[in-house]
């Protein structure tokens, strides 16, 4: 399965940071669950296991892997990471989504 996710300069660089930090070989997991007001969410996690099925997707060095089934949910998407006055965040701007709650962390489709 080919899929469009890419990763903002300012993602690569935060991911870097905090990889940085991490013991050698982990990666930044982004996925897709059910839950949260506007029906999925998105996952954040680190891990140092990318399965056979999963996406690997590369920018500046910056390594994030991404599941098989949150592929589809994720096509088109861009991984950015947002440093404003309110907070600092990665967000996920997806084309696909239909609505999303005000803490930007659930969407519907």
């Amino acid at each position: 399965m080919t899929v469009n996710v890419t990763l903002s300069a300012s993602a690569a660089k935060q991911i870097n940071t905090i990889l940085a930090a991490q013991a050698a070989g982990t990666l930044l997991r982004v996925g897709v669950e059910g839950g949260g007001c506007s029906g999925f969410s998105y996952k954040f996690d680190l891990d140092s296991t990318v399965n056979a099925d999963d996406m690997v997707i590369e920018r500046d060095g910056a390594k994030v892997v991404i599941d098989e089934a949150s592929l589809p949910f994720l096509e088109g998407s861009e991984i950015d990471y947002v440093d404003e006055l309110i907070g600092a965040s990665f967000q996920i701007h997806n084309p696909n989504a239909t609505a999303a709650c005000g803490c930007g962390t659930s969407f519907s489709i």
